[in-house]
């Protein structure tokens, strides 16, 4: 017998899953807004998604669409509603700290979901990929580069994270969200961090600022804009890394005449993942206010 998971994803199309994560918080419901490829197989490539900070997972579901059908994918975007997961101290910064600002169990963290939802799916005989693609913009790519800084990384074979407001910096010198130190992270996590080859797109028209645009006092230090911390992050990686005696593993993508656009980054995340090519922000959809 087909498991919910299964059955839900056992015809092409679109699907609203609701989903829990026992480990994290049941309390705290979720959305699996997915779609599945005709042509996809359990031997396609699955791309993780996580959304921005309106909590919009099924556009950035549907941001995959065209890129899904061209390719045979099977897109899973791990929802974090508003009523639920409120504010950036559940989504961004990971439910790492409680509201005594007390370290939660590591076990506990929101950064681990996505994996998790990859693992069921490989249990539930939905994919025999041994890794994911892992994509995230604006509030997701905080998550995302967070993810990669608290989680193991056996289960992705690419991440990539795009426009975030602001960065947690690869040292343990600083408390989290500003660095890695004080939740019992160590020079394993860094370093594993600073080896993987992690992506950074930067539309270099990302440069607005405003109220959806981190502003506290460690966020403004990394630079005025979005466009300007990109670069403050990758410079904080290879300083890192050579101080620790290797080089940085990181790429930082500048994308021509893209702005905080969600759709747009989807595209050229997905035509360098399975074309191999950066593709122009017309070919990208750019609209005039981008989504985010």
């Amino acid at each position: 017998m087909k498991t919910p998971l299964a059955q839900a994803l056992s015809q092409p199309g679109r699907a609203a899953i609701p989903w829990t994560d026992g480990a994290c918080d049941l309390a705290r419901p979720l959305t699996l807004h997915t779609y599945r490829a005709p042509g996809f197989t359990p031997d396609s490539p699955v791309v993780l998604v996580s959304h921005g900070m309106l909590r919009n997972g099924d556009d950035y579901r549907d941001f995959w669409v065209d890129a899904a059908d061209r390719h045979g994918l099977l897109i899973i975007a791990t929802t974090f509603g508003n009523a639920a997961w409120p504010g950036a101290g559940p989504y961004n910064n990971g439910l790492v700290l409680d509201e005594e600002g007390a370290v939660r169990p590591r076990a506990s963290w929101g950064y681990g979901i996505p994996l998790r939802v990859f693992q069921a799916l490989q249990a539930a005989g939905i994919t025999r990929r041994p890794r994911a693609h892992f994509f995230g913009h604006s509030a997701g790519g905080q998550f995302g580069h967070r993810l990669m800084s608290t989680q193991p990384h056996d289960l992705l074979e690419q991440a990539t994270v795009g426009n975030p407001g602001w960065y947690t910096l690869p040292v343990l010198d600083k408390p989290f969200p500003e660095g890695m130190g004080g939740i019992g992270l160590s020079d394993r996590e860094v370093e594993a961090l600073l080896r993987f080859p992690m992506t950074i797109l930067a539309g270099d028209r990302d440069t607005e600022v405003g109220p959806s645009l981190p502003a506290n006092p460690e966020a403004l230090a990394q630079g005025p804009h979005r466009f300007a911390r990109a670069h403050f992050y990758l410079e904080a990686g290879r300083a890192e890394a050579k101080r620790r005696g290797f080089d940085c593993a990181w790429r930082l993508v500048p994308v021509a005449g893209i702005g905080h656009d969600g759709r747009a980054m989807s595209r050229v995340c997905a035509a360098l993942w399975f074309e191999g090519r950066l593709i122009s922000a017309e070919e990208a959809g750019v609209v005039a206010e981008g989504a985010a």
